[in-house]
């Protein structure tokens, strides 16, 4: 397939050109810096500055990755709007792009995230679950509803929910563990709010599945089967690395530093993947203490 991906320079989306470029698709990415597009992912790739540029190509598929970083700056109006602008125009370019074809591509994936839910407390949340109304709710149905257009042009959508994506190479677990080794980090709060999380590496496999599989779309949750609350993830970081996490950040101390964006950190949702579970996706790293292990091993043996 020839697939134009937005977002394709950040963590998720450079190893998802690896893997597309290795399945032998030929890629289209949409980068402010076209030129140094293919030297920022490592691979071979087409680029332009705009969806659009590539009008004239036969495009099968489009994947939408792009969006301001959530932790990229304390949430004023002034950022807030930055969020929902980056994700919202980088999706409407690709709506505009699909329109612009003589032939529409086959399938769009657009990418979310577990905010969608907001706040959950204890609740299993699957991809039927009612959100709950605060920003970063807003943040995601805004980004999601920039991609149903394409519905109209006959394309299938496939609306990908992430959990938090881990690696070492990137994300918030590069930041992570250098803070595990020096026996600094703590859990946040009481330690009890959920974290869905999810290996890259499962991540990528789930959205080129998503992308191949003609009878996947709507909604998905993307994350592990079993999500975490915050103490025990911290718990599992201090055993990956034979530390102790004795330490804990008090909620009042995350509320005063980071304002409304502690939400993000003090409150979660226990997010199932059940449609991916029900369709018959196999995760490869479905616990957190196996896919620690393999992750660290891969960055050993490098």
């Amino acid at each position: 397939m020839y697939v134009v991906l937005s977002g394709a320079t950040g963590f998720v989306g450079r190893a998802l050109c690896r893997r597309l470029k290795a399945a032998g698709h030929r890629l289209g990415v949409v980068s402010r810096d076209p030129g140094g597009a293919a030297g920022r992912i490592g691979i071979e790739v087409d680029a332009h500055d705009s969806a659009v540029g590539f009008a004239a190509e036969p495009v099968a598929a489009v994947v939408n990755l792009a969006g301001a970083p959530i932790f990229g700056g304390r949430w004023s109006e002034s950022r807030k709007r930055t969020l929902i602008d980056s994700r919202v125009a980088a999706t409407a370019d690709l709506v505009a792009l699909c329109r612009r074809l003589d032939s529409p591509p086959a399938v769009m994936v657009s990418a979310s995230a577990m905010g969608y839910y907001g706040d959950q407390g204890e609740r299993e949340v699957v991809e039927a679950t009612p959100p709950h109304d605060e920003f970063a709710h807003r943040l995601c149905a805004l980004w999601e509803q920039a991609a149903k257009p394409v519905e109209s042009l006959g394309v299938r959508l496939v609306i990908a929910r992430f959990g938090l994506v881990l690696d070492p190479d990137g994300g918030m677990l590069r930041s992570m563990l250098p803070t595990v080794r020096f026996g600094a980090c703590a859990r946040l709060g009481d330690g009890r709010q959920f974290m869905p999380w999810i290996a890259r590496s499962d991540l990528v496999e789930a959205l080129v599945w998503l992308l191949e599989d003609r009878a996947q779309e709507g909604v998905f949750n993307l994350s592990a089967p079993r999500p975490l609350r915050n103490a025990e993830f911290m718990a599992a970081l201090g055993r990956a690395l034979h530390r102790p996490v004795p330490w804990r950040i008090p909620a009042r101390l995350l509320e005063l530093g980071l304002g409304e964006m502690s939400r993000m950190l003090l409150t979660g949702a226990d997010m199932r993947p059940r449609r991916l579970l029900e369709a018959g996706f196999e995760f490869s790293h479905p616990e957190l203490d196996g896919a620690l292990a393999a992750m660290l091993e891969r960055k050993r043996s490098r």
